[in-house]
């Protein structure tokens, strides 16, 4: 994790500060054990299955499945940036959510500069809502980012037409 979580690539648009040490990315870790057991959160590692190794992770923030809703979240190596592999994942972790923990809505945040995430977010369904200002802080700074939204009978018509093309 703390290779991935160093490189700032990777936390350019990630809402926090590049890890530094690998406590840091030990107490990271423990957050997210943290929001787990507290039931905020879930977060995945993403392994190349070829090698087993650890490429990235992404899983759900803001987890309420009271109020039926999460925001998702990733990140990966840039070494594996451009093949696929973050909406692979993704497609699972939205397929688990709406299907198996029955949420009603997914939020993704970015920042306006993270054309990337904006693509896949697009490629996924997602519809951006408008600006969230001075939502993150990084770098000693607020930032303004973008909010993305995908409701459960919008991912069911994206899903169902999908299996259509496949079958």
């Amino acid at each position: 994790l703390f290779e991935i979580m160093s490189k700032d690539e990777v936390t350019k648009y990630y809402g926090m500060d590049s890890l530094k040490s690998l406590e840091e990315a030990s107490r990271l870790v423990d957050s997210f054990q943290h929001t787990f057991k507290s039931k905020k959160g879930i977060r995945w590692g993403i392994i190349l299955k070829e090698t087993n190794e650890l490429i990235g992770t992404l899983g759900l923030n803001n987890l309420s499945t009271w109020s039926k809703k999460a925001e998702i979240g990733f990140e990966l190596h840039p070494t594996y940036w451009n093949q696929g592999i973050t909406s692979e994942a993704a497609k699972e972790v939205l397929r688990y959510s709406f299907e198996e923990l029955e949420l009603f809505r997914m939020g993704a945040v970015t920042f306006s500069q993270n054309e990337r995430s904006i693509r896949l977010l697009n490629r996924l369904g997602f519809t951006m809502e408008g600006v969230l200002r001075g939502y993150l802080y990084q770098n000693d700074k607020s930032h303004d980012v973008l909010m993305f939204s995908l409701l459960k009978p919008e991912w069911e018509k994206k899903y169902e037409y999908q299996q259509k093309i496949l079958y």
